[in-house]
């Protein structure tokens, strides 16, 4: 990707110079003056057959306190906090390396893509996403190699969790009954999440002592405590170093364990203990509402016609010269010069550019989030401005709406969604649990 040694050679770099300084040898030739020679990065920890630098996990450090100072999380002790985040970076390594030997490849035009993402989400272009990063003082290319590492992990996931995860029809039979009973609640929680995880194969005093670790850490809370400053200290899970909030999640999208446990808190208030075969939860309930507008699975949905042209940003395509295109491009439709179907037809590189970029009726949620504000704020017949999605720049028109049933097909494959959602985050878990077990790790730091 650049002409410089990658990230893996320069850390076996690292290692090759900090094990000769700590074997005594010297890097000075014979008969030289004797000089002091200081190592570029020290190692923090070895993770199977590749190391982790102490550079490195300063970064990280860095990263996580900006985001608790954002999020108004009370800091932990110092060394805690190193703790927790050289314990997520093992991890996240693992993973990755799992990764490699599988062959999961994430190439240069993936990461693009998400950068502009990123900086869509933020409402900001891809220069000032680069600005406002270094700004923080977080390197551009230490961005672009967490967020490849990210999509990496999430790809691993899916093929080692995500798609082993079995939904019988009985399940979704089941499932739909539940959602037809007008008592049941349609409701979403925004909750926040410590986990104290058991390791594979505990004994009974291993077990034991997670309860009493999970029971103080209650204890600590119930009389006061910051359950966030708590999360980042002691929870295992992936979320538990940004201060264990999960977002908002629909009840369905929740271990019923989880539904269960918080169905009657009010806000603010925090779980007892939960046992799963993961280890010992406690939730804090930060806020719940009723999900959508209330209406049940299977009643009418709005659906909308619509159509599209997508231009995305490469090597050869800037951004500027991507919407430069596509404004371009409308004005050649206002002006009926051209047809909406003809431009989509010659420019668009979506897969409905054969269609003329007709993307038939659209249900809510099947697209991204900014694409489908954009398109719910249209009227039948109107053309939008360039739109800005994780894909690239998006002209969009919509031809037509209505209120239709779901099919019972969709209600079937919406429910087996949720239904392996569900599933999957506690698989997750599971996996990692098992992963990290069976990861060799030297810690470094004291030595």
């Amino acid at each position: 990707m650049m002409n410089k040694p990658t990230d893996r050679m320069r850390r076996g770099g690292v290692a090759i110079i900090a094990s000769l300084a700590i074997a005594g040898l010297s890097l000075v030739p014979a008969g030289a003056a004797r000089a002091v020679v200081e190592p570029v990065d020290r190692v923090a920890a070895v993770v199977n057959t590749d190391v982790i630098t102490l550079g490195e996990l300063d970064a990280r450090i860095r990263s996580v306190e900006m985001q608790l100072r954002r999020q108004n999380v009370q800091m932990p002790p110092a060394e805690v906090l190193r703790s927790q985040v050289l314990e997520r970076m093992i991890i996240d390594r693992a993973q990755v390396q799992l990764a490699r030997e599988q062959g999961v490849r994430i190439d240069d035009s993936q990461v693009d893509r998400a950068v502009a993402g990123v900086a869509a989400q933020n409402k900001l272009s891809v220069v000032e996403l680069r600005s406002r990063l270094e700004e923080d003082g977080i390197s551009f290319a230490a961005f672009r190699d967490s967020l490849r590492a990210d999509m990496v992990i999430s790809r691993l996931r899916e093929r080692e969790v995500d798609q082993r995860v079995q939904i019988s029809e009985a399940d979704i039979d089941a499932f739909l009954r539940e959602q037809r009973d007008p008592a049941a609640s349609h409701v979403e929680y925004n909750l926040a999440h410590i986990l104290v995880r058991i390791p594979e194969g505990a004994s009974a005093d291993q077990i034991a002592a997670q309860r009493a670790k999970a029971e103080g850490l209650l204890q600590q809370i119930q009389a006061g405590a910051e359950f966030g400053r708590l999360a980042v200290s002691y929870s295992d899970s992936p979320e538990g170093i940004s201060g264990g909030g999960l977002g908002w999640r629909d009840a369905d999208r929740l271990p019923q364990l989880f539904v269960q446990a918080v169905s009657a808190l009010q806000p603010g208030q925090t779980s007892g203990l939960i046992r799963s075969p993961n280890g010992f939860h406690l939730l804090k309930l930060l806020d719940k509402r009723v999900a959508g507008d209330g209406t049940l699975p299977g009643g009418p949905v709005l659906q909308t016609h619509a159509r599209h042209i997508l231009i995305r940003q490469t090597e050869l395509v800037s951004e500027a010269e991507a919407l430069r295109r596509l404004r371009e491009i409308r004005e050649r439709i206002e002006q009926k010069t051209a047809t909406f179907a003809d431009m989509a037809r010659q420019y668009s590189v979506d897969g409905s550019a054969s269609n003329g970029g007709d993307l038939g009726w659209v249900y809510p949620g099947d697209t991204v989030p900014e694409f489908e504000r954009a398109m719910n704020a249209l009227q039948p017949g109107q053309l939008s401005e360039p739109v800005r999605t994780p894909f690239g720049w998006h002209l969009i028109e919509v031809e037509e709406r209505r209120n239709d049933e779901a099919s019972p097909d969709r209600m079937r494959m919406l429910a087996r969604q949720s239904l392996r959602e569900r599933r999957a985050d506690e698989a997750y878990q599971d996996w990692l649990r098992q992963l990290r077990d069976r990861t060799y790790v030297e810690y470094k730091l004291d030595q």
